[in-house]
């Protein structure tokens, strides 16, 4: 590809779309908002909480036509593209190659670099050519399912059974039992129980240990670490019941010391940053790298191309640089000239979900009490304005996010702030933190 020439000067400002509509595009543009850079500042979709600060554009995340009209109707000079699925389905791509768009600057990898969480089976192979430590494993379709029985009957318990593509951060499965693995793994590969996503299947071995994730921008040559911080991904209490797309979340991690940090570096952040430029796969944007530590030393879990959902709602509180100045170095392939600044305060978030997420659950019950909350950022997830309320839309509905001295007396704030909040059959976990 032809090295795009932005028109970006650096410290002009100006007009940002973000894209998507969770809690972590409404902590993006809470962020880009402070920006002395930013002229006028767009969300599409958005949500109630981004309505507040920035204009709403009714457009799909993945209506790349739809979003190149409101890009040139806004004169917008960046996008940053907040989830996976236009990344996976190629927006940089479509950006670069579209002669209205391609001086458009877009924070995120191109196609063939996002398959790093398109295909687990893709970042496995990257892992193992660029000798990143991670689990053993095998990849297996339906024409190879006896293959993948023989293969778990030589693994130990528990089995990890992972969807090779896209499966919205639920399709991992982990099974103590070889018989309802075996049952599960027909049911992924032959009853597409993904769908799409798990027409292949990634079995892995089990590791144990704790787990946190590391976040790192990149301009393709360098890069810059942002704090660790840990989700908490399981709906009950003690980390129990069904996966969710995450119920709260601490940053920075207590555990990790500076010994540990600079093995993550060394070992893991150093290789991916090195293998995408070997690999040929051009990359301006975020890697989220899921992590688990097993006696003292770091693996990869996943990658992820894009800043997870709640984590950023405890990274990007505690970043004292402005989020613009950064995107402008990214884009410009100067990241390394830029020197980024955390506040120490530990930051953590809990989110407030429907009764019944992450199975079936009733929409459309009107939120009170955000105008209490004065000492704790409320970020608005799956939320929306309706007559003048802000009603419930999804899931995961709200983040409360606060500082503090360290985790305990940051979630004494949290849990504080959420009696003032009130919507029918809410529902959050009260142990944040409890592994620490």
């Amino acid at each position: 590809k032809r090295r795009r020439k932005s028109l970006l000067i650096l410290n002009t400002t100006m007009n940002i779309l973000i894209l998507g509509a969770g809690g972590r595009e409404h902590t993006f543009a809470w962020k880009i908002a402070q920006s002395p850079l930013c002229n006028q500042l767009f969300v599409a979709p958005g949500n109630s909480g981004t309505s507040s600060i920035a204009t709403n554009l009714n457009v799909s995340v993945v209506n790349f036509e739809g979003i190149k009209k409101q890009v040139l109707a806004h004169d917008i000079n960046m996008v940053v593209v907040g989830p996976e699925d236009p990344l996976v389905n190629g927006i940089y791509d479509f950006f670069l190659n579209d002669p209205e768009l391609h001086q458009v600057a877009v924070i995120g990898p191109q196609k063939a670099a996002a398959q790093l969480e398109g295909s687990k089976e893709f970042a496995k192979e990257f892992l193992s050519r660029h000798g990143i430590p991670t689990a053993a494993y095998q990849s297996f379709t339906k024409d190879t399912l006896d293959q993948g029985y023989a293969f778990l009957e030589s693994v130990n318990s528990p089995y990890v059974l992972k969807a090779d593509g896209l499966a919205a951060g639920k399709g991992v499965l982990i099974l103590t039992d070889i018989n309802e693995a075996k049952q599960e793994l027909k049911s992924m590969l032959v009853d597409s129980k993904f769908g799409a996503a798990s027409t292949k299947v990634v079995i892995e071995e089990f590791l144990d240990g704790i787990e946190l994730s590391c976040f790192v921008l990149t301009d393709g040559k360098n890069y810059k670490l942002l704090p660790t911080a840990k989700d908490y991904k399981r709906i009950g209490e003690g980390d129990t019941g069904l996966n969710t797309g995450g119920m709260g979340a601490i940053s920075p991690v207590p555990f990790v010391d500076s010994v540990l940090l600079t093995k993550i570096e060394n070992r893991i952040v150093k290789p991916t940053v090195d293998g995408l430029a070997k690999d040929n796969l051009p990359y301006k944007g975020f890697i989220f790298i899921g992590l688990i530590v097993v006696d003292n030393e770091p693996m990869v879990i996943e990658y992820n191309v894009r800043m997870g959902d709640p984590e950023t709602e405890v990274v990007l509180p505690r970043l004292k640089t402005d989020l613009l100045e950064i995107f402008q170095a990214i884009d410009n392939e100067c990241l390394n000239e830029i020197e980024i600044e955390i506040y120490p305060q530990t930051a953590v978030t809990v989110m407030l979900v429907s009764g019944g997420y992450p199975e079936a659950y009733e929409k459309e019950k009107e939120i009170t009490g955000l105008e209490s909350v004065k000492e704790s950022i409320v970020f608005h997830a799956g939320a929306t304005k309706a007559d003048g309320k802000v009603i419930t839309s999804g899931g995961r509905v709200l983040t409360v996010t606060s500082l503090g001295g360290d985790f305990r007396s940051a979630l004494e704030t949290t849990y504080k702030s959420i009696e003032s909040i009130k919507f029918e059959a809410m529902n959050y976990r009260t142990d944040i933190g409890f592994d620490l």
